[in-house]
């Protein structure tokens, strides 16, 4: 009974939220679009790392790398034949990437498809590691797809890039991914496969001792995270509509660790709120950036000033909250209507004790 009712408000809750979706995406500006889209899409990106990371236990630092395939793939699908023509001015681009063109949710499903089968190449070998030697090492090949893509014109046009791509990323993409993405591995990790990797972030050997497959189960996280890593990079290319190699340096796998940490190893509700917060601290800091009062102080404008205030700002969330912003506590309608059981039921013992 519990679990239909579950369901029941699940349903309920998606219906909430495409109606939200449509009210957002009718009368918001594009400014704020944008921002929600990019809090979208860094929610995709921190559930696959949090898999990755959070419940398997790697320390992988190879999502940009992972963004860039995922990227390239579904820009050069989208991207009709005769505009290919147009853009790739140093070498033409190779055939059979110069003719084809595909609808936008076969280029992110190629985008994740392509980017999963890399994952697999790279987790076979480099799984082998542990610790801050396997974050090096993903670090590594996400550098060497970086400099791979600014060195093969005939594919990516180089450090040129690519410009032009139609702008397919809206709102009812982003939040489907995301909400899509969170099913997939919260349907992973409540299976047996999921125990498992959790089972291998606590303790390998004790893991392997009770016959659990370290190396399948490490690289099938991998993989997985990779895949919904490749689809964000798809959506990301679609949004911001121009692509090239400085867009996927190490910076945006820090950006996505940021969120990680923020929303707590292994809780897949606070790398949600978190991928919210961190892009609407990081906009919405701007303006101090210009100079402000605080009473009778004035406070110049001083260029850098709103990263310096972002950076303190997650420091103390970090140091006062060191197991996320949840602590770990993950989302469910059993607890949601427990709260505000508790809540109400507080709230009139007072008002009795009151009288």
């Amino acid at each position: 009974m519990k679990k239909q009712n579950a369901k029941i408000f699940t349903i309920l809750a998606l219906i909430v939220l495409g109606i939200l979706v449509y009210l957002a995406q009718s009368y918001l500006d594009a400014y704020k679009l944008r921002i929600l889209n990019l809090s979208a899409i860094y929610i995709t990106l921190g559930v696959s790392l949090n898999l990755i990371y959070g419940f398997t236990g790697q320390f992988s630092l190879g999502h940009a790398g992972f963004m860039a395939i995922g990227a390239y793939v579904t820009a050069l699908l989208v991207l009709p034949p005769y505009y290919k023509e147009m853009i790739f001015i140093i070498e033409p681009l190779v055939w059979p990437f110069s003719v084809m063109h595909t609808p936008f949710i076969i280029a992110l499903f190629f985008s994740g498809l392509i980017t999963a089968i890399a994952a697999l190449l790279i987790g076979l070998p480099v799984l082998r590691l542990k610790g801050d030697y396997l974050g090096i090492a993903t670090l590594g090949f996400a550098e060497i797809i970086r400099i791979v893509a600014n060195n093969i014109p005939h594919i990516t046009n180089g450090a040129l890039g690519i410009k032009g791509i139609p702008e397919f990323t809206n709102l009812w993409w982003t939040i489907g991914v995301a909400v899509f993405t969170i099913y997939i591995i919260k349907g992973l990790i409540n299976s047996s496969y999921g125990r498992a990797l959790m089972a291998i972030r606590e303790n390998e050997i004790a893991a392997e001792v009770v016959g659990i497959n370290l190396t399948y189960h490490k690289v099938m996280s991998f993989t997985v995270g990779g895949f919904f890593a490749g689809v964000g990079g798809g959506l990301f290319a679609c949004l911001l509509t121009t692509i090239d190699p400085k867009a996927f340096m190490f910076l945006m796998t820090f950006n996505i660790l940021i969120v990680v940490v923020l929303g707590g190893f292994g809780s897949i509700t606070g790398t949600v709120i978190a991928a919210f917060l961190f892009n609407f601290f990081l906009e919405y800091l701007r303006p101090i950036e210009a100079g402000f009062n605080i009473g009778s102080i004035e406070i110049p404008g001083i260029p850098g000033l709103r990263m310096v205030t972002f950076a303190a700002l997650i420091l103390i969330i970090i140091l006062y909250k060191q197991k996320g912003l949840l602590g770990g506590v993950e989302f469910s309608w059993e607890g949601f209507f427990q709260f505000f059981s508790r809540l109400f039921s507080n709230k009139n013992s007072s008002e009795g004790s009151a009288t």
